[in-house]
């Protein structure tokens, strides 16, 4: 399958970057959001990210008005009738995602690949949702997307070799290196990522060591880039939360019971970088910047 025209539908942190490495590499994007302002806010950041990489000699001033101009705003999700593949971006809930591939399923061609970015939920159930299972897949970007090389590819129970194929050839296009990925809990990453996320917040809760000495303790001893309380505000702790919730209910084993500190500090809405509190104070709000 040739894919020449995508959508990606959420114009958010990860959205926003989906939409930049796609058009980067030569793809036609429309970028969709169901809020003006999130949508404003997502082009603007390529904009900003495209710039840096001319202000530091990474591509051209040619090259990046040819990437901003294949970067389409739109503001209905009729026009994924004109893609030949549809990202999706949006909050992690089943729910909502459901209610959105139920939709693209009657908008997008017939021969259209409809893709997940979700980072935790089963692409089996949200391929239910459809009347072409066989052409949904999930392609799990990390976080910033024009940074980080991987791309999960989480294939379901029908998906087909085809899309598959299509999928793997795609994450190749935009340079990036996937790894495909069989339908459980967590797919690798965050099955391996979260829980030892999660045990660090124990580590805290227990009092063993404050915040500081826990990330300290696994950059030096581990030689990890950044401690696992400091990535964990990266991520955002409502995110943490729910993937660790995803775990707990997907495989009934205690070991991903999520720690009480974490519900604590989602429930006095400190989410980490993005509101400015979580296991550290941030003067200045997070931005997509």
């Amino acid at each position: 399958m040739n894919i020449e025209k995508v959508m990606v539908i959420g114009a958010g942190q990860m959205g926003a970057g989906i939409a930049h490495v796609c058009a980067q590499a030569g793809f036609h994007v429309r970028l969709y959001d169901n809020q003006a302002k999130a949508l404003e806010k997502g082009i603007n950041t390529i904009e900003k990210l495209l710039q840096r990489s001319v202000d530091k000699q990474r591509m051209t001033e040619q090259e990046k008005n040819e990437t901003f101009t294949r970067i389409q705003a739109v503001d209905t999700l009729w026009e994924g009738s004109k893609a030949d593949l549809i990202i999706e971006a949006v909050i992690e809930n089943m729910d909502v995602k459901t209610d959105i591939f139920q939709q693209l399923d009657h908008i997008a061609p017939t021969h259209a690949i409809l893709a997940s970015n979700t980072s935790s939920l089963p692409i089996t159930e949200i391929a239910a949702a459809t009347e072409r299972p066989e052409q949904v897949i999930g392609m799990h970007f990390m976080n910033p997307v024009p940074v980080m090389k991987l791309v999960e590819i989480i294939r379901g129970l029908q998906t087909s070799d085809q899309t598959y194929q299509a999928i793997d050839q795609m994450a190749k296009a935009l340079n990036k290196t996937p790894v495909v990925v069989n339908d459980f809990p967590g797919f690798v990453s965050n099955r391996i990522l979260m829980p030892m996320i999660n045990e660090a917040i124990y580590t805290l809760y227990e009092g063993i060591a404050t915040v500081e000495d826990i990330d300290t303790s696994m950059k030096l001893g581990m030689n990890h880039p950044m401690g696992p309380l400091t990535l964990a505000d990266f991520i955002g702790l409502d995110t943490c939360l729910y993937i660790m919730e995803v775990l707990h209910e997907g495989f009934a084993d205690s070991k991903y019971r999520p720690c009480p500190l974490l519900r604590q500090y989602v429930k006095a809405g400190w989410l980490g970088k993005k509101s400015g509190r979580g296991f550290y104070t941030y003067t200045k709000l997070y931005t997509n910047a």
